[in-house]
């Protein structure tokens, strides 16, 4: 298993401006190098038999540009530019790994069939990260050791520990991340004791998840998160610094600091719907051995008019943040269809439609009044189960085969409130 802990540094004045000079080489090697690429691809994207000359260069085929060329062509780069001496080796390699996987996601299709966008040039201060892929080893060029972060090129620094590595954990890389509030280090470790993931006979309690705008999920037992609206608590506070930051002059001084206020609003806003998404999953994975939950094209329902709300909520981010927190308690988790789910009766199967409005489940068939939501987590369940092989409720299986009440604001965490500047 691979984690990531996230720890802030306090560098110098000089480091600092010597970790920003070394992300603007990095941008621009990355833009000479994606340039050669989109060159080459330009210059032998036609026929062999024959070129355009409205849109195609005349002259000799250039060789392939790959990976492997470009980094050959690194010592030749340092000579012609002394400065690029400066940064460590292998953050400039990590730099064309980088690029390489955005040209293959952009070029070959994954299993599905879809592909990524074509890469793009960065523009100043885009590039916010560079790499150590070594850490605490030889020939490393990063040592993290008693709070005290030592990177090569650069020096030391000190590290807020905010919580202690644990014992036996292999330390991989380094990543330094510049954020609006300051530096960090992001530091990638394995861990070879992973918990097995609990057997479907040993599973005594069991739950699915309908996540929805009104409320944020509702399980199959009837408990409702109530939805904080992070973003929208904090919309009016952003309108207001974005119309400052229109009036200032672009590029000016007052203008690069109101540009990072607005940054550290938004790094608020999504530090607490972060902290938000991991409370309610590890609730649900500390009170179920088995979570249940629905395949959403949320990229889909984010085109429509409810984007803001859907978008808000960030239900992708937190079905990520739940299974990787059931890997880590040794829970399970099983991803099933949600076609259908809102409008099958959970008791008998029937097909009732509704609408968007409508927000109460009421079966013609067997006479089941009940939450919509909480009926749409019911079918997810049955799903859920016989997925796995686990007998279905009412058949003598897990759990009763009649819901009772439902309960509300079993989860709740306060939306922030901004005052002045965040920190």
């Amino acid at each position: 298993m691979i984690l990531t802990y996230c720890y802030r540094i306090k560098p110098s004045a000089e480091q600092e401006a010597v970790m920003l000079y070394t992300l603007e080489l990095l941008r621009r090697h990355w833009n000479y190098a994606l340039g050669q690429r989109l060159d080459w691809l330009r210059r032998t994207r036609c026929q062999i038999d024959r070129c355009s000359c409205r849109s195609e260069p005349i002259g000799d085929i250039p060789e392939k540009v790959d990976y492997y060329t470009q980094q050959s062509a690194l010592k030749e780069t340092k000579l012609i530019y002394p400065e690029y001496k400066k940064i460590w080796a292998e953050s400039q390699q990590v730099n064309l790994q980088r690029l390489l996987h955005a040209w293959e996601r952009w070029l070959i299709p994954d299993k599905s069939g879809k592909r990524g966008g074509r890469p793009r040039f960065k523009k100043a201060g885009e590039l916010r990260s560079f790499v150590y892929p070594r850490i605490n080893c030889s020939k490393a060029g990063a040592y993290l050791s008693n709070g005290v972060l030592k990177l090569s090129k650069i020096g030391e620094m000190p590290v807020v520990m905010h919580r202690p590595i644990p014992n036996g954990f292999i330390l991989k890389t380094c990543t330094i991340i510049r954020k609006a509030d300051g530096w960090y280090c992001c530091i990638s470790l394995q861990d070879s004791t992973v918990p097995s993931p609990l057997p479907v006979e040993e599973i005594k309690s069991v739950t699915a998840i309908d996540v929805g705008c009104e409320k944020f999920l509702t399980t199959a037992q009837g408990q409702a998160v109530a939805v904080p609206r992070f973003y929208r608590s904090s919309q009016n506070r952003l309108a207001r610094a974005q119309r400052k930051l229109a009036r200032q002059e672009k590029g000016s001084k007052n203008w690069e600091k109101q540009k990072n206020r607005i940054a550290l609003l938004h790094l608020k806003v999504a530090r607490c719907r972060k902290e938000f998404h991991y409370h309610v999953a590890h609730w649900l994975c500390q009170t179920y051995d088995l979570i249940s939950f629905e395949n959403l094209n949320i990229k889909g329902l984010a085109r429509t008019r409810l984007a803001k709300s859907i978008l808000d909520c960030a239900w992708g981010a937190f079905l990520q943040i739940l299974q990787a927190v059931a890997v880590k308690r040794g829970k399970q988790t099983v991803e099933v269809s949600a076609r259908g789910s809102s409008i099958e009766c959970s008791s008998c199967g029937t097909r009732v439609e509704k609408t968007l409005k409508d927000r109460v489940h009421e079966c013609p068939s067997c006479r089941l009044t009940i939450d919509r939501d909480w009926n749409s987590a019911l079918v997810l369940l049955a799903r859920g189960l016989g997925a796995v092989g686990l007998p279905l409720p009412g058949c003598g299986g897990l759990g009763d085969a009649q819901p009772s009440m439902q309960q509300f604001l079993i989860v709740k965490l306060e939306a922030p409130v901004i005052v002045g500047t965040p920190t």
